[in-house]
């Protein structure tokens, strides 16, 4: 929908490169087990979601021009930081049971006409499903919006259907020993074609283009089916007619024959939608900025009676794979009592709701909580979720950023900051950022010898709007100044000066010689070694072509030679592993600053 566009400025890059491992690396019976139940009973046990939103479906022909050509490129391009199990078991700790995890497959897609999914890609989503799963959520993805290729089904169906079908066949392969509590979503909501069919203009064209939703939906079911381990008694999610309660409920919607008998419905919730969608006037609507009247009450009962009615009544489950609200112009008390309204009647009819959320609007991703924790105990109390045990993330000493240090905004020179680094060997700088954002820009000094020396820097924004730099001062040099040329609104917030080893800010370093002859010993000799632990395929270097190596000899894709076996063996138990793979990764994108050896 309309509310889900970007939510913020381009992101910079958060450096993060993934790993394929084997499925059997999880090892919890939430993804391997297919349990003997029916898609009601598994829906039910659900509870209710919330959507991992402009995350992994982030899309856009700018990323590619604008990243790096890493996954954490698109992962973070409209606003979320990279996913962690903290963030991913925060939601499990606030009462949700099912977590729908969006994806846009045509992200660093081969270009050559295969729609050859990117490896790096499918690893980035296996790497979440797995974490979902781990935690003890239910998992949904599906092929979102993706770029909106699937809009141009009917002008070029049969290229369109090869792409479809190609993505599901290797979605599916992917993903086939995965037990039930993975479901896959045959499309988000754009089924359906408005060049085929305007409902607003008569009935011309809706034969056609419901044949071509119902066509696609069991082309789905198909592929899924035939596409073995698993996947023959997997749980599918149907997507409805552009997933509109209305038009899904029809009787020209067709769900798919399906030899297992265990799909459910999808359709998504906006109504009204001047206060689900709008946060502020259109040409087409009026943006509202309170709900709850007894008409407001009337029409979400109606709606969901009719779901109830044409599907579950028929033994059809049904999942809101999207409902919410914006909370821009709202009245806070209206947004609160909408989502739970449409929570509680959705539930009590037993259709599966699932909030459409994006990063820290209702739930925040650096707290791993929800914003509103009245909204949370709602949930909580319509759901009967059982959150008196939590998993709580490790606790970690704040850093020690240094001793704070004079800023002085330039009163001339606006983006300009004069900070005082008298004394100091290192400053480091937070920045605070408007938007979302990276900064760039540089920072110089003068001395009464160098008329201006500068060096350019450029930084990542974290989920707060904040990010730091460090700078290395030069000698002699007691004042900096930091200038910022874009984002033009972004400021220095504090500055940190960190000394030398046993210096101090005001008490300089002792100078005097020892009054006593050192103890001399004679160096210990040792033969060099000629291991770089990490460097899998021993070409001088750690990076992330040694994790693909390493795991392609996991997998029993390819072989180590004798020097790549030695240099993985990073935790000291004389062979390759997993652990050693992801102690490597970890060293890689910089979560840890050395190896275990």
């Amino acid at each position: 929908m309309f509310m889900k566009r970007i939510s913020a400025a381009f992101c910079a890059v958060v450096m993060l490169c993934t790993l394929l491992l084997p499925a059997s690396v999880s090892t919890t019976a939430a993804d391997t087990a297919m349990r003997d139940i029916t898609t009601m009973e598994l829906v039910k046990d659900m509870g209710i979601g919330i959507n991992l939103g402009n995350t992994l479906e982030s899309a856009g022909d700018w990323i590619a021009e604008w990243g790096d050509g890493t996954t954490s490129s698109y992962e973070t391009a409209w606003g979320s930081p990279v996913i962690t199990r903290e963030i991913i078991q925060g939601y499990k700790n606030e009462g949700f049971g099912v977590l729908r995890i969006p994806v846009a497959w045509s992200n660093m897609m081969e270009q050559d006409g295969s729609y050859k999914i990117n490896d790096a890609w499918m690893a980035r989503v296996t790497e979440v499903v797995d974490m979902t799963l781990d935690v003890g959520l239910y998992a949904i993805i599906n092929i979102h919006w993706d770029n909106g290729w699937v809009n141009k089904f009917p002008e070029n169906k049969a290229e369109c259907m090869k792409r479809y079908t190609t993505m599901w066949t290797q979605i599916s392969e992917n993903f086939k020993d995965y037990g039930d509590y993975l479901m896959f979503e045959s499309q988000n909501e754009e089924l359906g074609w408005e060049t085929l069919w305007n409902k607003w203009a008569g009935t011309q064209g809706k034969d056609e283009s419901y044949a071509l939703v119902n066509e696609i939906n069991q082309t789905f079911v198909d592929i899924v089916r035939k596409s073995g381990g698993n996947n023959a008694k997997r749980h599918l999610l149907i997507s409805g007619y552009n997933t509109g309660i209305d038009v899904t409920c029809d009787p020209m919607f067709k769900m798919p024959n399906d030899p297992a008998n265990r799909c459910a419905v999808s359709v998504h919730y906006y109504t009204p939608a001047g206060f689900a969608i709008l946060e502020e006037d259109a040409d087409w609507g009026k943006a509202l900025p309170t709900w709850g009247s007894n008409a407001d009450f009337n029409e979400l009962n109606s709606w969901m009676d009719m779901m109830k009615t044409t599907f579950i009544d028929k033994g059809i489950p049904v999942i809101i794979g999207e409902y919410g609200c914006p909370k821009k112009n709202k009245d806070a008390d209206s947004v609160r009592l909408f989502l739970k309204s449409v929570c509680e009647a959705a539930y009590k009819r037993q259709l599966c709701p699932v909030l459409w959320d994006i990063t820290d609007v209702h739930y925040d991703r650096s707290t791993y909580q929800m914003v509103d924790q009245e909204l949370k105990k709602a949930f909580v109390e319509i759901s009967g979720a059982d959150i008196s045990d939590p998993v709580l993330p490790p606790t970690t000493e704040p850093e020690d950023l240094g001793t704070p240090a004079t800023i002085t905004p330039d009163p001339e020179n606006p983006g300009i900051w004069l900070i005082d680094v008298s004394g100091a060997e290192k400053v480091t700088i937070n920045m605070k950022m408007a938007a979302k954002s990276g900064a760039t820009g540089c920072v110089g000094y003068s001395t009464p010898t160098i008329e201006w020396e500068m060096e350019e820097w450029e930084l990542t924004a974290d989920t707060k709007g904040t990010a730091v730099y460090e700078y290395t001062i030069p000698e002699g040099v007691d004042r900096i100044q930091m200038q910022i040329w874009w984002p033009s609104d972004a400021e220095v917030v504090s500055a940190y000066l960190k000394m030398g080893e046993g210096t101090d800010a005001t008490e300089p370093p002792a100078t005097e010689p020892p009054t006593t002859e050192p103890e001399t010993t004679e160096p210990e000799t040792t033969e060099p070694s000629d291991i770089l632990y990490g460097d899998a395929d021993v070409n001088g270097k750690v990076d992330i072509l040694d994790i693909i190596v390493l795991n392609k000899n996991l997998l029993g894709a390819g072989e180590l030679s004798d020097a790549g076996k030695a240099n993985v063996d990073v935790d000291g138990d004389g062979k390759p592993t997993a652990n050693d793979s992801l102690n490597i990764l970890k060293f890689i994108v910089k979560l840890t600053d050395k190896l275990p050896v």
